[in-house]
């Protein structure tokens, strides 16, 4: 391939994803959002997140998992709770880490 299409190609993937993040902030830094609007914004990260994460949990080879063999499914259920008592990142991603490692080292 030809360095300056590479170099086009790199630049423009830059802008594609930088552009969508620098936009907001530039146009809504110097303005006050209504209460609602923020309120909603706070759930977003989480909706997200959510999304990204439970098809992870319980799809497995194209199809709907809920069975004693997900680990990953049976992991997620401590981890979301201690993740929702204590609201620590590092508590849960510990809680997450331990319950695989366990599940692993006995053989389940």
């Amino acid at each position: 391939m030809d360095p300056k299409t590479i170099l086009i190609t790199i630049l423009g993937m830059g802008a594609v994803t930088y552009l969508p993040r620098l936009l907001p902030v530039l146009l809504l830094s110097s303005k006050k959002l209504p209460p609602l609007v923020e309120t909603w914004l706070r759930y977003v990260p989480v909706a997200v997140l959510s999304a990204m994460l439970l098809p992870s949990l319980v799809v497995n080879d194209g199809a709907l998992d809920f069975s004693g063999n997900n680990l990953f499914l049976w992991a997620a259920t401590p981890t979301f709770l201690v993740a929702w008592k204590t609201r620590s990142l590092f508590g849960s991603v510990i809680v997450g880490m331990a319950v695989v490692a366990l599940a692993r080292y006995l053989g389940i």
